[in-house]
C-alpha cells in the first residue's frame, strides 16, 4: 500500500507531533508527515518539524479579523500537501463547522481525558478535583462537537493520592505517545474505516468509547 501524507497541526511544544514524526521515520506508520502548520509563531513543534526535514508553517490566527478567514487560509495550506490525513497533535483553536466537514473522516485529534468525560480544557484538574482514581487519553475523530467525535482507542492511567495537574498530565502525555501513533498507523493501513459515525477496525465495529490500550495491542 502507497504511503499516506499526514499534514500535523500543533499550537505549542510538539510532543505528540514528535512521536508521530518518529513514528513514520521508524516505518511504525506508513505515511509521511508532509508539513507541521501551527496557529503560534512561537511554537517548538515547529522547531522539531525544522529538525526533521518537514516544512514547517506558521499561519499567526491573530492577524485574521474572524475564525472563519483563518480556517480558509489554513484549509488552503493544508490542501496544497493534498493529505490524506489531518492530525491535530495540540492544537488550540475550536474549528468552524466547514472547515470541519470539509477534513470529515480523514482527521483525528488527542484528548487529554477518556471521552466523553471533561470535554474542553483543564481535564487533569478536573480529574483530580472529582476524586477519581482513573484518568487518561482518547483518540478521536473530529466532527463538529467539541471533543464529541467517535473514539477509536483510550489509554488509562491510575490517579495517585499525591498527584498533581502536572505529575497527571505527564502520565497522560506518556500514553498519548504510544496510542495516536498506533490510532495513526491504523488508519493509513486501511485497518481504520468509518461509515455512518460507526467506527470500525479489522471489519468489527468498534464500542462508542473505543477499544482500551494495553501494551500489546498492535
Amino acid at each position: 500500500m502507497p504511503a499516506k501524507n499526514i499534514v500535523i497541526l500543533v499550537s505549542g511544544n510538539g510532543t505528540n507531533a514528535q512521536a508521530i514524526i518518529e513514528s513514520c521515520h521508524q516505518s511504525k506508520i506508513n505515511a509521511k508527515v508532509c508539513a507541521v502548520i501551527s496557529n503560534r509563531p512561537s511554537a517548538y513543534a515547529l522547531n522539531r518539524a525544522k529538525a526533521a526535514n518537514i516544512d514547517a508553517i506558521c499561519i499567526d490566527h491573530e492577524l485574521f479579523e474572524s475564525r472563519e478567514a483563518f480556517d480558509e487560509t489554513l484549509r488552503k495550506q493544508i490542501d496544497e500537501y493534498q493529505p490524506d490525513l489531518v492530525v491535530l497533535a495540540g492544537f488550540m483553536r475550536i474549528l468552524s463547522s466547514q472547515f470541519v466537514k470539509h477534513y470529515e473522516g480523514k482527521m483525528l485529534n488527542i484528548h487529554p481525558s477518556l471521552l466523553p468525560l471533561y470535554p474542553g480544557l483543564n481535564t487533569h484538574k478536573r480529574a483530580i478535583e472529582n476524586k477519581d482514581t482513573i484518568h487518561g487519553a482518547s483518540v478521536h475523530f473530529v466532527t463538529g462537537e467539541l471533543d464529541g467525535g467517535p473514539v477509536v482507542i483510550q489509554a488509562q492511567v491510575n490517579i495517585a493520592k499525591d498527584d498533581t495537574p502536572d505529575t497527571l498530565a505527564t502520565k497522560v502525555a506518556e500514553k498519548e505517545w504510544e496510542i495516536y501513533p498506533l490510532a495513526i498507523a491504523w488508519y493509513c493501513d486501511g485497518r481504520l474505516t468509518t461509515a455512518k459515525d460507526k467506527l470500525i477496525l479489522d471489519g468489527k465495529t468498534l464500542s462508542r468509547n473505543g477499544i482500551l490500550y494495553n501494551e500489546h495491542l498492535v
